[in-house]
C-alpha cells in the first residue's frame, strides 16, 4: 500500500467493528443485528450497555410475571376444574400400586382401575359412616358436656378477664343475631348450597379423573408430551416423569405421616376417655395433608374436646399429646420418609398454602404443597441440579407406528 492510501486510512474518523465487538463482548452483551447496519457497523443509540442488559432482563421478566398471570387467571377462573383434576392426580399417584397388584393377578388393566376405584369410595364411604355412627350414639352426653363446657368457659372468663353474666349473655345474642339475621342467613344458606353442588360435581370429576389416570396413564402423557415441539419432548418427558416419582414419594409419605399422627392422637384421647375419638383420629388424618395449618387445627379441636368433656387438666395433657405426636412427626418421620427427593424450604410451604387458601380454599390448600413439591422438581430438573438423576424412560410407541421406521416416540 502507498503512503497516500495509508494517509487517507488513518485520517478517517470512523469506529472500528472489531473494537465495537470487544467492547459489547466485555460488557456482557452480544450486539443484535438489528442494530448494524449492512456495512456490519453498530448503530449507537446514545444507550450505554449496562443499560442495554438492564432493559433485556425487563421486558423478559415482564413477560413472564404477564403469563404466570395469565395462567394463574384461567386456573383461578376453572377451579371447578383444575381442583378435581388435581385432586384425582393425587390420589393416582396413592393407588397406582393397587391397581398395578392388581394387574399382576392376571385382571385386566381396565377391570383393575374400576376395582380400585370402587375399593376407594367404599372405604371412604366407611369412614364417614363410622364417624357418623359415634356422633349420633354419644349426641346426648356430647350436648350435655357441651353445655358444661360452656360453663366452664363462661367462669373461665368472668375470673380471668373480669367479665359479667350480662356481658356474656350480650355477646351470645349479638353473634345469633348476626347469624339468624334475615340477609346473612339468605347468603349462607345460597352459599351453602352452591358450595354443596360444586363439591358434588368436583368428586364425580376426581373420580372419573381417577379411573382413567389408572387405566391409560401412559397413553394420557405420550399424547400430552406430544403437543410440545419436538425438540421439547425428550426434556418435557423426563421433566414429567421426575415429577411424578416426586409426587408418587411425597404423597406416600403423607400418607404414612397422617396414618401415624392419626393413631397417636387417637390413642391419647381413648385413654384420657374422651368421646368421639374416632371423629378426632379422621380429622387429624385429614389435616395432616396440609402442612402446618392442618396439623394446628386438628390438634386444637382435640383439645377443645378434651376442655369440654374432661376440664382444663385433661385438656392440658391432650395438647402436650399432641404436641408430642407432632414433634415426632416433623423431625423423625417426613426427615426420614421425604427425604432430598422432595424437599421444599418452608417459607415456600407457607407460601404455597397460604396461594392455594386463596385460589381455592381448603382444597388449595390441601394440594399447594405436592404442587410446589412437582414444580420445584421440575425447575431443578431442567436447571440440570437434579438430587438423584436417573436415565428418562423412552415414550411408549403408539399402535399404529411401525417398528421398522427406526425413529423414536417423541420424534412423532
Amino acid at each position: 500500500m502507498s503512503e497516500t492510501g495509508r494517509d487517507r486510512s488513518e485520517d478517517r474518523d470512523e469506529p472500528s467493528p472489531v473494537a465495537d465487538n470487544q467492547v459489547m463482548e466485555s460488557a456482557g452483551v452480544d450486539p443484535e443485528p438489528a442494530e448494524r447496519p449492512a456495512s456490519g457497523k453498530r448503530v449507537d443509540h446514545g444507550v450505554t450497555p449496562a443499560m442495554e442488559i438492564a432493559s433485556a432482563w425487563a421486558w423478559r421478566f415482564l413477560v413472564i410475571v404477564a403469563a404466570v398471570g395469565v395462567i394463574g387467571y384461567g386456573m383461578r377462573y376453572l377451579s371447578e376444574v383444575v381442583v378435581p383434576v388435581t385432586v384425582g392426580v393425587l390420589l393416582t399417584a396413592l393407588l397406582v400400586p393397587v391397581t398395578t397388584g392388581l394387574q399382576k393377578l392376571r385382571l385386566p388393566r381396565g377391570p383393575a382401575a374400576g376395582l380400585t376405584v370402587i375399593a376407594t369410595i367404599i372405604v371412604v364411604a366407611g369412614l364417614l359412616t363410622l364417624v357418623g355412627t359415634q356422633i349420633a350414639g354419644q349426641f346426648e352426653d356430647l350436648s350435655n358436656q357441651v353445655g358444661e363446657g360452656v360453663q366452664k368457659i363462661r367462669d373461665m372468663a368472668r375470673i380471668n378477664f373480669g367479665l359479667t353474666d350480662a356481658d356474656i349473655t350480650n355477646l351470645f345474642k349479638q353473634v345469633r343475631e348476626q347469624i339468624t339475621s334475615g340477609g346473612a342467613l339468605g347468603q349462607q344458606a345460597a352459599a351453602v348450597g352452591t358450595t354443596a353442588t360444586h363439591v358434588v360435581a368436583g368428586l364425580f370429576i376426581s373420580l372419573f379423573c381417577l379411573f382413567f389416570f389408572l387405566y391409560q396413564g401412559e397413553q394420557i402423557w405420550s399424547w400430552l408430551v406430544r403437543l410440545f415441539p419436538r425438540r421439547a419432548r425428550d426434556k418435557a418427558d423426563s421433566s414429567g416423569r421426575k415429577a411424578w416419582v416426586s409426587l408418587t414419594a411425597f404423597v406416600r409419605a403423607t400418607v404414612i405421616v397422617a396414618a401415624v399422627d392419626a393413631i397417636g392422637i387417637s390413642l391419647g384421647a381413648a385413654i384420657l376417655g374422651l368421646p368421639l375419638v374416632s371423629a378426632i383420629g379422621i380429622l387429624v388424618f385429614v389435616g395432616a395433608f396440609i402442612p402446618v395449618v392442618g396439623a394446628l387445627v386438628s390438634g386444637i379441636v382435640a383439645v377443645l374436646v378434651a376442655l369440654v368433656a374432661k376440664g382444663p387438666i385433661i385438656a392440658i395433657i391432650m395438647l402436650a399429646v399432641v404436641i408430642g405426636v407432632q414433634q415426632l412427626e416433623a423431625h423423625v418421620l417426613q426427615p426420614f420418609l421425604l427425604g432430598r427427593a422432595v424437599s421444599v424450604h418452608p417459607l415456600a410451604v407457607i407460601l404455597a398454602i397460604a396461594t392455594g387458601v386463596v385460589i381455592a380454599g381448603i382444597v388449595g390448600a390441601l394440594v399447594a404443597v405436592p404442587t410446589a413439591a412437582v414444580l420445584n422438581t421440575i425447575v431443578n430438573h431442567l436447571a440440570g441440579n437434579d438430587v438423584d438423576p436417573e436415565p428418562p424412560r423412552p415414550l411408549p410407541r403408539r399402535r399404529n407406528q411401525q417398528s421398522t421406521t427406526g425413529e423414536s416416540p417423541a420424534a412423532d
